[in-house]
């Protein structure tokens, strides 16, 4: 059974998140979030105040901050994103808003160190 973590809608974490699990934020978090070997979700109404990094991330709440994935970097229809996306992937689906640089090269695992 895989282990997922989950910060409930009414949480508000100020300052490092990190999990050896899958991550699901529907509330706010501001500082950093790095979630190495799991996957990062945002969920409609998560806020995200913060720079993650993450084997996969899914974005369907409002990210401000860099997202670094090793894998892939979804945006969903209701995703707002203002900053840097850096994967081997990304999909942005239509609806989705994003402001910033897009970066697909293969060495995202190098940026693995996002800029606070």
């Amino acid at each position: 059974m895989d282990r997922i973590a989950a910060v409930g809608a009414s949480v508000v974490i100020k300052g490092e998140l990190s999990a050896s699990e899958d991550v699901v934020i529907a509330g706010r978090v501001e500082g950093s979030v790095t979630v190495e070997g799991h996957l990062v979700v945002v969920e409609p109404g998560g806020q995200v105040a913060a720079d993650v990094v993450a084997k996969g991330v899914v974005v369907a709440g409002t990210v401000q901050g860099s997202v670094v994935a090793e894998e892939r970097i979804e945006l969903r229809s209701t995703a707002r994103v203002e900053g840097e996306l850096a994967a081997p992937r990304i999909a942005i689906a239509e609806g989705a808003t994003l402001s910033g640089k897009v970066e697909t090269s293969k060495p995202a695992k190098a940026k693995l160190k996002a800029a606070s």
